[in-house]
């Protein structure tokens, strides 16, 4: 796939050799920046970040190119370094390499060897930058522009979080599973008088009950077995911050009235310590369940419903939002395959309808492993609806689709997928034997 602003900056100071080389390299469609010495280079690495690549050579009139890519590899670590070497000077270029270089070329070989290795220079350079960029995205602190989606359910969602980030108030997150609750979460502190300080998320069905309390509010040394010092508790770490709990309904009745209290005095108590303590948070929760009727059934205390859910914010199921599918694909598949080292262009047009008409009862994050698991799978440039799970395809009703060797031949490709290629567990799994799995795999061209 041909990218715009492709950007090489080449430094040597044999202007006739700089020159010829330019050109080859601006007639492979790239940009050419030119420099004669080192100092001139670093310059101009500062005034034009899109550079990817840094073609160098050894000798230049203040310095070498070895150093040089120290330094670059040191302010620069997604650029690539491509080494021009006198002939014969083969340590030159092993030296260079290992101080961060791609490769190396030898003056007098390098017409031929020059592009297919600055392409691939390119390539590595190009997923770098791509990893740095989404690394960035998915930061701990971002704000709602960082929210895909343009459907109204999700946008009336995030005016109604904008309008209670800059306060103090408690938020409710409600909603399905998957549904991005954490996401929000962060959002609404990252753009709070509190995003400087901590955001701490804990979802609290992920310990023992036994366990909530102590991890909440800390302990004391000796408070019980194997407490031998003391710990600080999530409030402590998120002191000045927020502190976002998930799946709040999953808190005993006892550790709700200490919760209550903590929001209406902001003070508590370490487990197994007198001293009482002041807590700064400011508390977001969230939930998959219908508090109203854990309260009916008196599984969850009316008073500290009522002083969580003074904000509300109700999170739509991605099934009520389907028009966000294609741009929240288009974010999981960048991610997914600069994670997995491959370049996937896009999608077909029945990749994104079968997408379109699944019901998504894992939501947003099913649908992130959905499509984390097709770039997994594909060898092309494209994502097609055959590497999507079997039951994706039900909904196609055609001759082809109702055939017993393509049942057949989607639930192989489905069991291998799922024991991540391991034949002989496929195999086990399938009820058949190894040779039979194997000539299977032949007979469909798996």
């Amino acid at each position: 796939m041909a990218h715009s602003n492709r950007t090489v900056l080449l430094i040597d100071d044999e202007e006739n050799l700089r020159t010829l080389m330019a050109r080859v390299i601006e007639l492979e469609g790239y940009k050419v920046i030119q420099a004669k010495e080192t100092k001139q280079g670093l310059r101009l690495l500062e005034q034009h970040d899109e550079i990817q690549v840094v073609i160098t050579d050894v000798r230049l009139p203040d310095g070498n190119g070895i150093d040089l890519s120290r330094t670059i590899k040191e302010k620069y670590p997604a650029t690539e370094i491509i080494v021009l070497t006198a002939f014969g000077t083969i340590t030159d270029g092993v030296t260079a390499i290992k101080n961060g270089a791609f490769d190396y070329l030898t003056k007098g070989d390098h017409q031929e060897r020059l592009v297919p290795l600055l392409n691939k220079a390119y390539e590595r350079a190009f997923l770098q930058h791509k990893i740095k960029r989404l690394e960035g995205q998915l930061t701990i602190q971002f704000g709602f522009d960082q929210v895909i989606g343009k459907s109204k359910a999700i946008t009336h969602a995030i005016e109604l979080a904008r309008k209670v980030a800059n306060t103090e108030n408690t938020v409710l997150l409600t909603g399905e599973t998957g549904t991005g609750k954490e996401v929000f979460a962060r959002a609404i502190h990252f753009e709070s008088k509190r995003k400087a300080k901590p955001f701490v998320a804990f979802n609290c069905s992920a310990v023992s009950r036994e366990l909530l309390e102590s991890e909440l509010f800390g302990y004391a040394a000796g408070a019980f077995t194997n407490a031998t010092k003391d710990k600080r508790g999530l409030l402590e770490e998120a002191n000045g911050g927020t502190l976002f709990l998930d799946e709040i309904g999953e808190l005993t009745t006892e550790l709700q009235s200490k919760l209550l209290r903590l929001l209406e005095s902001g003070e508590y108590y370490r487990v197994g310590d007198p001293k009482l303590r002041k807590a700064d948070v400011r508390f977001i929760t969230a939930t998959n369940r219908h508090l109203e009727k854990e309260i009916e059934k008196e599984n969850f205390r009316s008073d500290l419903f009522y002083r969580i859910s003074v904000f509300q914010i109700m999170l739509p199921a991605l099934r009520d939002r389907k028009e966000d599918i294609p741009s929240l694909t288009d974010y999981f598949m960048q991610h997914a395959s600069a994670k997995n080292n491959k370049r996937i262009e896009g999608y077909d047009l029945r990749f994104i309808k079968l997408l379109e008409q699944h019901p998504w009862k894992g939501n947003i994050r099913e649908l992130k492993n959905v499509i984390e698991r097709s770039v997994i799978l594909c060898d092309e440039k494209q994502l097609t609806g055959d590497l999507l799970p079997y039951d994706f395809n039900l909904g196609e009703i055609s001759e082809s689709s109702l055939t017993l060797a393509e049942i057949e031949k989607h639930h192989i490709q489905k069991v291998l997928a799922l024991t991540q290629g391991n034949k002989a567990k496929a195999a086990r799994l399938l009820g058949i034997g190894v040779t039979t799995l194997y000539q299977k795999i032949k007979d469909f061209s798996l």
